[in-house]
């Protein structure tokens, strides 16, 4: 491997591990950041199953917590509940990803002005639910109601359009419902892991004939470097909103986008 296929994965990655978890369309900034650095991987098979890497630094992070709940499981009704709202909150995004999967990866994520405008848009979201939030009811991501998870759910269909964040709208769609700021990330990190590790089987099966093996080096360079920056970002997160809240992630949003739609209107 050359040293130019080397660091674009690494970079990518990097890229992919500090925006996972924050609203701010992980998938959008890998697609951007592809675009403008010339990177193509074979059916945007690598910037989705690189995600997964930030996805097993979360599973690490929890690893204690999730499997005490696996554990209580049979014999504690609050620990079945929490399994049962993650599940739900999981479904409308995996049967509408399935039904909508062509069109998202041959015209979504094709599409950069769209994922910079959706960007914007999403900042502008993000920073009026940040301030006009009604006060939360829930401030426990491990109790929230079983029809809290599944409005949540809904909105995680949102982000199937690049741009618009799969964290970015369960964070709203939760803060929206009532949840606390804290709560509401802590139960986008706990979705985004069936959310994830289906969107990458299916990916991965989808795309099983385009693979390759300079494919799989470069999906292998950028899962590693979305572990690590991934799981630097989840200690940090809940931290930062518990005191700040969202606006931060807001305003970046604009700038991003408007810097990307400032650099596709100049190459167009």
């Amino acid at each position: 491997m050359t040293g130019e296929t080397i660091l674009l994965p690494l970079l990518l990655g990097l890229l992919e591990g500090l925006t996972e978890f924050i609203p701010v369309s992980s998938t959008g900034h890998l697609l951007l950041g592809g675009h403008f650095l010339g990177f193509e991987s074979a059916g945007k098979t690598f910037e989705v199953v690189i995600q997964l890497g930030a996805v097993l630094a979360l599973l690490t992070i929890y690893f204690g917590r999730l499997w005490g709940v696996l554990r209580a499981a049979p014999r504690d009704p609050q620990a079945r509940r929490f399994v049962a709202a993650v599940l739900i909150a999981f479904l409308p995004a995996a049967v509408i990803g399935v039904m909508a999967h062509d069109i998202i990866k041959t015209v979504l994520f094709e599409t950069p002005m769209l994922i910079a405008v959706m960007l914007v848009l999403g900042g502008i979201v993000l920073l009026f639910v940040d301030r006009m939030a009604p006060t939360p009811r829930h401030g426990d991501a491990m109790r929230l109601p079983v029809p809290t998870a599944l409005t949540i759910g809904f909105f995680q269909v949102l982000a199937m359009v690049p741009g618009v964040s799969r964290s970015g709208a369960t964070i709203v769609g939760g803060l929206l419902m009532g949840v606390d700021k804290r709560a509401a990330a802590e139960f986008s990190f706990f979705l985004s892991m069936p959310t994830m590790a289906g969107a990458v089987a299916y990916d991965l099966f989808q795309n099983r004939a385009v693979l390759d093996l300079s494919a799989i080096h470069e999906i292998a360079i950028g899962f590693a470097m979305a572990f690590v920056a991934g799981a630097v970002v989840v200690k940090w997160l809940l931290g930062y909103v518990s005191r700040h809240g969202y606006a931060l992630f807001g305003w970046w949003r604009i700038v991003i986008g408007g810097i990307a739609l400032a650099g596709l209107f100049l190459a167009g």
